[in-house]
Parts: structure tokens; C-alpha cells; sequence
């Protein structure tokens, strides 16, 4: 039985729960991003699958909580609040911001517990190693709103919304101080399956910065590429949760 006090009310949302799943899959969401990003990799994903979404806190219910700014803090949190859960076979999927914390996150789990996770899935980030310069969370928030629209990665109707656009700024501001000020510390790589999927027009990642997570592990690794930008999987998502399934299934037939 999970037994935490952390988990259900706070971090984790389980939409579609299957308490019988052969592995559980944990989706990280991208900066500024929620936990009901990924209902739709729920709802979809078959019965062996148990998905769990996480909330970071600032945001929706969460949204009087203190923020987190950087990416070692929040997957400090996020690693203790996924232990209760490591009782099968884990996965984690992280999109952009998500990716990077999925893998602080497996690191951990391999470091402090020896838990070799199932499968990590880094979607539309370039690998840890590759950094680049950026500085959207030091612009007004005019500047914010421009780049998340170039993104197109938050719900059109937000956008159109400027009064709530607002509201929601603090916490996206604080996950691109994270996103952006991350700096990579060279360890031991992973020994999970790593599999990297991007769009093939993303101003956020070159195809050779994501297919550079082959570094990152010594376990398998697949590299994806999809049509489309940034957020390519609002197009694909039924060719993404095939593929996560399909590597899960595998996984638990090794």
C-alpha cells in the first residue's frame, strides 16, 4: 500500500489509476506546465501501465505554495515523493524542462536507493551534457509571454487571457530559472534505457543536442524524431504513447 503524505494530495495525480500495472510511468511536465498536461498520455496508455502525473508546486491547486527555482531542489523533492511508488517497475517521461529533471531524478534513484528505473524518456530537451545560453527567466514579462507563444506551448486560451496569464507567470518564471540556469555535474551515466524524441523544427533543440543522450547511459538507446516543433507531441501523442508502451512491454518481457 503507498503510504506517504506527500503523494496523492500534492505531487502525484493518478486520473485513470491501475492498481494491477505491471510498471508505473511518471510524466514530468515542462516549465510552466501542469499535471494535467499528460491526462491525455493517461487515459491512453493500456492496463499495464499505472501513470502518475506530478504537480509541481505554484501552480493550479498548488498554486499558494512556495516555488522551486532550480532543478537539483525540485528533484530532491520529486525523488523522495516517486520512493513509495518504486514498489514495481518505474518510468519516467519528461517533456523539455521535465526531461531534465526526469534524469536528476534517475540519478538519484540509481545513487541513493540502486533502483535502475524502467525506461527514461526525455522528449523535446537536449541532453544534460549540451548546454546553451538562455535567458528568458531575466526578461519582463512581456518578453515571457512572447516566447511562450513562440513555443506555442501553453493552452491558446491562456494565452488570449491576459489577467490569468499573469497570474501564472511567478511559477513559469521559476521553472525557466531552472530550466535555464541547470548546469550539469559529470557522474557515472545511467544504467536505464534512455530513449530521446524531439520534433524536427525545435528552436529549443538541434536533432544532434538530443540524440547527445546516448551519453547519458549505458543501458539501450533510441533516438525519435517527429514532424513538428517544440511541443510536436500535441500531434503525435498517439505515436509517443505507443512507443512508451511498446519499450515498457519490452522491458518487463527482458
Amino acid at each position: 500500500m503507498i503510504d506517504n503524505t506527500e503523494d496523492n494530495g500534492l505531487w502525484v495525480r493518478r486520473f485513470h489509476p491501475r492498481p494491477d500495472a505491471a510498471a508505473r510511468l511518471v510524466c514530468l511536465p515542462h516549465a510552466g506546465g501542469s499535471a494535467s498536461f499528460y491526462f491525455p498520455v493517461s487515459q491512453a496508455m493500456p492496463d499495464s501501465v499505472d501513470v502518475l502525473c506530478l504537480q509541481y508546486p505554484g501552480r493550479q491547486d498548488r498554486r499558494a505554495e512556495p516555488l522551486i527555482d532550480n532543478i537539483p531542489d525540485l528533484a530532491d523533492r520529486v525523488f523522495a515523493a516517486l520512493l513509495p511508488w518504486a514498489d514495481r517497475p518505474l518510468a519516467l517521461f519528461g517533456h523539455s524542462m521535465g526531461a531534465t529533471l526526469a534524469f536528476e531524478v534517475a540519478r538519484r534513484f540509481e545513487r541513493e536507493k540502486g533502483i535502475v528505473l524502467a525506461g527514461l524518456f526525455a522528449s523535446a530537451r537536449r541532453a544534460p551534457s549540451r548546454r546553451r545560453h538562455e535567458t528568458v527567466h531575466q526578461q519582463d514579462d512581456n518578453g515571457v509571454i512572447a516566447e511562450l507563444k513562440k513555443l506555442s506551448g501553453t493552452d491558446s486560451e491562456l494565452l488570449g487571457d491576459d489577467e490569468i496569464l499573469r497570474m501564472v507567470l511567478p511559477a513559469i518564471r521559476a521553472d525557466y530559472h531552472a530550466a535555464e540556469t541547470y548546469t550539469y555535474e559529470p557522474g557515472e551515466p545511467l544504467r536505464c534505457p534512455v530513449t530521446a524524441m524531439t520534433g524536427d523544427d525545435d528552436p529549443k533543440v538541434t536533432l544532434e543536442e538530443a540524440r547527445a543522450w546516448a551519453g547519458h547511459t549505458e543501458g539501450p538507446f533510441d533516438f525519435h524524431v517527429f514532424p513538428g516543433g517544440h511541443f510536436y507531441l500535441a500531434s503525435h501523442q498517439k505515436a509517443v504513447n505507443t512507443l512508451m508502451a511498446d519499450r515498457l512491454r519490452a522491458h518487463q518481457g527482458a
